[in-house]
C-alpha cells in the first residue's frame, strides 16, 4: 500500500467516524420516509398523467364514432334522394373514421395497460411506505428508549463515581479522626503516669506537694495562736487547761 492510499484510508476512516458521531438515526429515518413519499407522489403523478391520456382518447374515439354515425346518416338520405355519389363520399369518409378509431383503440388499450402497471406499483409502493412508517417509528421508539436508558445509566455511573470519592474522603476523615484521638488518649496516659511533664504547670511533682501540705498546716497553727491572744484572761486558762486535758 501507498503513503497516498494509506493517507486516504486515513481520512477517510476518520470522516466515517465523524459521520457517524453526527449522525442521528430519527432524522436519517425521517428523511428516507419523506423521500419514499416523494417517490410514491412521483408515481401517483405517474398514474394520473396516463388515466388524463387514457381519458383524452376516449373522448377522441367517442367524437369519430359520433362523426361516423353522422356520416351514416348523410349517405343514407343522400341515396333516398338519389345521389349516390354523395352517398360514396359519405361512406369514404366513414372509412377514413374507423382506421382512426382502431389507432386510437389500440393506443388505448396500451394506455390501460401501463395504467394497470403503474396502479399496482403505487399500490406495493405505498404498502412498503406503511409497512417503513411503522417500521421507523417502532425504530425511533426503541432507540429513544435506549438512548433514555443509556443516558441514565451515565448519570448513575457518574453518581457511583462520585459517591465512591466521597467514600474514600469519610473513609480518610474517619482514619484521622481515629488516629488523633488514640494520639490524644496516648499523651493523657503518658501525663498520668508522669512519663511526660505537664507543661502547663498545673501539676505538681510529690515533693512540691509534700512542702505545700506542710505549709499549709503551719498556717494553720499561726492562725490558731492569733486567735488564742485576741481571747479574753480567762477563755486563755479555760483554753489552756482544755489542751491539758486533751493532752
Amino acid at each position: 500500500m501507498s503513503i497516498f492510499q494509506r493517507i486516504a484510508m486515513i481520512f477517510g476512516a476518520k470522516a466515517n467516524k465523524a459521520l457517524d458521531k453526527a449522525e442521528n438515526p430519527n432524522e436519517t429515518l425521517d428523511y428516507s420516509y419523506q423521500k419514499q413519499l416523494e417517490l410514491l407522489q412521483k408515481v401517483r403523478r405517474g398514474v394520473a398523467d396516463v388515466a388524463t391520456s387514457r381519458k383524452r382518447l376516449e373522448l377522441q374515439i367517442t367524437q369519430l364514432e359520433q362523426q361516423q354515425n353522422k356520416l351514416s346518416g348523410q349517405a343514407q338520405k343522400a341515396m333516398e334522394i338519389g345521389r349516390e355519389d354523395l352517398a360514396r363520399e359519405a361512406l369514404t369518409r366513414k372509412s377514413g373514421l374507423s382506421q382512426q378509431i382502431s389507432d386510437l383503440q389500440t393506443q388505448h388499450e396500451a394506455l390501460q395497460g401501463e395504467e394497470q402497471k403503474l396502479t399496482m406499483a403505487s399500490q406495493r409502493l405505498q404498502a412498503k411506505v406503511d409497512a417503513f412508517r411503522t417500521k421507523k417509528e417502532t425504530i425511533k421508539a426503541t432507540y429513544t428508549a435506549a438512548e433514555a436508558q443509556s443516558k441514565i445509566g451515565e448519570a448513575f455511573s457518574g453518581i457511583s463515581e462520585e459517591l465512591g470519592d466521597v467514600g474514600l474522603a469519610v473513609q480518610r476523615a474517619e482514619d484521622k479522626t481515629a488516629s488523633l484521638q488514640a494520639r490524644a488518649g496516648a499523651v493523657d496516659e503518658l501525663i498520668a503516669s508522669g512519663a511526660l511533664e505537664d507543661v502547663t504547670g498545673t501539676r505538681k511533682d510529690d515533693i512540691s506537694a509534700q512542702l505545700d501540705s506542710l505549709s499549709s498546716e503551719n498556717d494553720v497553727e499561726l492562725e490558731l495562736a492569733r486567735m488564742r491572744e485576741s481571747l479574753p484572761a480567762g477563755s486563755q486558762n479555760q483554753q489552756k487547761s482544755l489542751e491539758g486535758e486533751d493532752k
